[in-house]
């Protein structure tokens, strides 16, 4: 009886545990846990505007960069978890999807020089001969402390490809009247003849991003025609995107001139404060077209100096006027710069006085696109830019539609096609 009752504590115990650790895995993907952690890149390496994508087996790179503003040498490890489409862990061991070792430390960091703020720079190639992962599909890179998964220091997605599917298509403006001038469709197909593939309902999973966000990715989207191996997605209300403008910008490159979008700044013993030049409401406003990078933003400084480790940060003031506040609505400053997150950090403030929302973040110089958008406190719902932005067909706008399949019986997702296509170049 006792020898049963003491199995039965271990078996309990050792499930917990199990618990524990398949929680601790689990990460929120694309987020910043440390204050100190500031400018995340994670991009192909050479292209600080891509996607994090490869293809499996192709000797492609990755490559990470941080900034600690902690300014001292820290021991930062990190590992990756292989996921399924809807980034969920999936149920490959890890050495099933990775060759080398779990866990690794970070090597390269180099201290800034000639700064105001001082921060030790991080960056991080993969895969290498520690981390290389073998099986196609979504990743979640974890970066933590001292071995230790509770001190997570950040998170960022990246996908491995092995390009099984090929497919086609172009953006057209919807048939629908009331979207038709202001939103944006895609259509495609999917030729999936080197899979195998019984049921494309299930087996076969696609999502499509616009600029790249996974906050307004489109999922859970059947085909409307099966041609013997096309799979065709045109069905009339599928995959439509408010199409927006082209995103609000403001020029970091040099804290010293006055660059573009730049009110005035003020230069102080311990920093700098840039003042960007108001914001006003453009919902219904006409459209320009100028030339974005679609909410992102690069690190890079005029003189052809090292960003990485003399490029300085400055907090920069935003205000958007507005005769009275957006009432049961929060405005957020939104882009890559706040992590495609809305929070405390970039939520802005109303002021009676000056009728205007303000805000402000600590960035570091380079060029960076952002737009507004509001969301509502019932509901707690999506960004919505219709009234801060506004919606116009022909803006400008980069889509990447990803292919996803799963093999009968198989224990995940692989990633077996990825395009990419633009609403000025694909357009029907």
């Amino acid at each position: 009886m006792r020898t049963t009752l003491l199995n039965i504590c271990i078996s309990a115990l050792l499930f917990c545990s199990q618990a524990v650790k398949a929680q601790a895995d689990v990460q929120t993907p694309d987020h910043v846990y440390m204050k100190n952690i500031r400018t995340v890149k994670f991009t192909r390496a050479g292209d600080l505007l891509s996607m994090p994508i490869i293809t499996l087996n192709s000797g492609e790179r990755l490559q990470l960069s941080f900034d600690d503003l902690d300014a001292d040498v820290k021991t930062y490890n990190y590992t990756i978890v292989h996921c399924n489409a809807d980034w969920t862990r999936s149920n490959y061991n890890t050495f099933d999807y990775l060759r080398g070792f779990s866990e690794s430390r970070i090597q390269n960091s180099t201290f800034s020089r000639m700064t105001l703020q001082r921060y030790t720079h991080y960056t991080l190639d993969l895969p290498n001969s520690n981390c290389t992962p073998v099986k196609s599909g979504n990743y979640i890179l974890r970066v933590y402390l001292n071995s230790d998964t509770t001190q997570m220091a950040f998170t960022r997605r990246f996908m491995v490809v092995d390009m099984k599917a090929s497919t086609g298509g172009f953006i057209s403006t919807p048939i629908n009247p009331k979207t038709y001038k202001t939103h944006q469709k895609i259509n495609f197909t999917i030729n999936v003849k080197a899979l195998n593939v019984n049921n494309p309902f299930n087996q076969v999973k696609v999502v499509v991003m616009q600029n790249y966000r996974w906050d307004n990715a489109i999922t859970g989207i059947k085909p409307m025609f099966i041609k013997g191996d096309v799979l065709e997605y045109n069905a009339e209300n599928d995959v439509q995107f408010p199409a927006g403008k082209e995103w609000r910008w403001i020029d970091l490159r040099s804290l010293r001139l006055q660059t573009e979008r730049v009110a005035h700044t003020d230069y102080m013993k311990t920093g700098t404060v840039v003042y960007a030049q108001p914001d006003p409401e453009r919902g219904n406003g006409r459209y320009f077209y100028i030339g974005d990078i679609n909410g992102r933003f690069q690190p890079i400084m005029l003189d052809n100096y090292d960003v990485n480790t003399e490029g300085d940060y400055a907090t920069v003031k935003f205000t958007y006027p507005s005769p009275e506040p957006y009432a049961g609505y929060d405005l957020y400053l939104f882009g890559e710069l706040t992590n495609y997150e809305c929070n405390e950090e970039n939520r802005l403030k109303y002021n009676g006085e000056r009728r205007a929302y303000e805000g402000s973040l600590f960035l570091k110089q380079g060029f960076y696109n952002y737009i507004y958008g509001l969301i509502d406190r019932t509901t707690n719902g999506k960004l919505d830019t219709e009234n801060t932005e506004g919606n116009w067909w022909e803006a400008e706008n980069n889509y990447t539609v990803l292919v996803y399949y799963r093999s009968l019986g198989g224990r995940a997702d692989e990633l077996v096609g990825v395009m990419q296509m633009n609403s000025l170049k694909n357009r029907k």
